[in-house]
């Protein structure tokens, strides 16, 4: 990696909100990448405890200058959905004030569940880039699971949120979910270069990482070798 760059995977229940049970059970991955030079850095996907997760920072001599969205649900950004509360990128901004980076399709989704404004929001295309001081983060529209469902990536690193897990895929059976998008999204992650490391949003696997080119090959949601394949298969949702 980039000797300047500040990577940090970081997993609920575990390494923050240790006596959170929902984080216990969720094992959600929140990502802190940033320039070490400059001690600026973001976090993707801020939920559960968002003081917590601005000290770990902090103690590192690192602080927050924006949040990064993979996508709306709540064990991700926080807020209200399905009768259940969690922290997250409101309680973020309450501790410090940056912006919430989302794709410009998941911008009503996330206002609506966290109850965020236009101008807490920074909207984004596939392809955008954001620089935290001269680390370059690359923007991957990637719907499917939700309709603006973001990966990023940064030297060789894909922090794919829900999208792609080392084994297994986003559910395509929620609100806003598109099976046939997904697998058009998964091909376009399967285009990058091999050696690629994979960075998913939860660990739904005993490894917390793994190369794009070890994860295509052993991921059952790559077998397919067709989307009509892949719609018998992952259609009807999973």
């Amino acid at each position: 990696m980039n000797d300047r760059l500040y990577f940090r995977q970081l997993l609920s229940g575990r390494d923050f909100a240790a006596q959170d049970p929902v984080a216990q059970q969720m094992v959600n991955f929140v990502y802190a990448i940033g320039d070490r030079a400059t001690g600026e850095c973001v976090l993707v996907d801020p939920a559960y405890d968002a003081k917590e997760l601005v000290e770990i920072v902090g103690a590192d001599g690192m602080r927050v200058t924006g949040a990064l969205a993979t996508h709306y649900h709540p064990d991700h950004i926080g807020g209200k959905m399905m009768g259940f509360k969690l922290q997250g990128v409101r309680e973020l901004l309450g501790e410090v004030g940056v912006k919430v980076h989302c794709n410009e399709a998941e911008v009503p989704w996330v206002k609506r569940v966290t109850e965020l404004s236009d101008s807490d929001i920074a909207a984004h295309d596939g392809g955008d880039t954001l620089m935290v001081g001269d680390i370059r983060i690359e923007f991957v529209h990637t719907p499917g699971h939700t309709p603006g469902s973001q990966c990023f990536l940064v030297d060789g690193c894909l922090v794919s949120g829900d999208t792609l897990f080392l084994d297994g895929c986003g559910r395509t059976d929620l609100p806003g979910s598109d099976a046939e998008q997904m697998y058009e999204s998964l091909q376009r992650l399967a285009r990058l270069p091999e050696d690629t490391i994979v960075y998913p949003g939860h660990k739904y696997h005993p490894m917390s990482s793994g190369s794009l080119a070890s994860v295509c090959e052993a991921n059952y949601v790559f077998r397919p070798r067709s989307k009509e394949q892949w719609m018998m298969m992952f259609g009807g949702g999973h």
